[in-house]
């Protein structure tokens, strides 16, 4: 879908968007390729650096922004992820970012919720799931940096709903897949790659 020049791109807006809305600083005027006039769905992640510590991740699972508006968004977000403090002014030295750039979900028809771990390719698909009006999401990247294999990942994604961990068995639970490009800072504000979980990065 996307270029490493696209996703450096993707990755250093949210890299500005971050740091001038942590610092209550106006946006500079961003140069958005052509490209990014299509709605996406995107997440943004930080991690500290160098222990790689996930200290936050928001974004839009659905395609209901254009990618300009979403990578911004998802950049104010993940500075205010309800999981963890605000970031501060002084941890911005101190994070890279990583920017996921999604398929639309599609959802797994199973005869058997038996089926649904043959339907799910480690460190290809991310995962949503469903259930009356609890939902989660965890990304490609996820199941391979805890090394779960198919079941664990799809009771993961149950429980990051705050569903049982087997809720993936219910009749009513609704499984989704998708697929993300994933760019990222190997350091902070360092060189930006694309990042293929469990294999080599591609640099820019």
């Amino acid at each position: 879908m996307y270029t490493l020049e696209e996703g450096t791109v993707a990755v250093k807006i949210a890299r500005q968007v971050l740091e001038c809305f942590t610092k209550g600083r106006p946006y500079p005027d961003f140069d958005f390729p052509k490209s990014f006039d299509e709605d996406t769905g995107v997440f943004v992640t930080i991690n500290t650096h160098p222990d790689e510590r996930l200290r936050g991740c928001i974004g839009y699972p659905s395609p209901i922004y254009p990618l300009r508006k979403a990578v911004v968004k998802a950049a104010e977000g993940v500075t205010e992820d309800p999981r963890f403090a605000r970031l501060s002014v002084e941890e911005l030295d101190g994070i890279t970012v990583e920017v996921s750039l999604l398929t639309i979900p599609q959802l797994i028809e199973v005869e058997s919720a038996l089926d649904y771990p043959k339907e799910v390719e480690i460190g290809k698909d991310g995962l949503i799931v469903e259930k009356g009006t609890y939902t989660g999401l965890l990304l490609p990247q996820v199941p391979v940096e805890w090394k779960w294999n198919e079941e664990e990942f799809l009771s993961q994604t149950c429980m990051k709903a705050g569903l049982p961990p087997d809720a993936w068995f219910d009749k009513d639970t609704r499984m989704y897949r998708f697929n993300s490009e994933i760019f990222g800072e190997v350091e902070p504000r360092g060189k930006i790659v694309r990042k293929t979980p469990g294999d080599e990065d591609e640099g820019s």
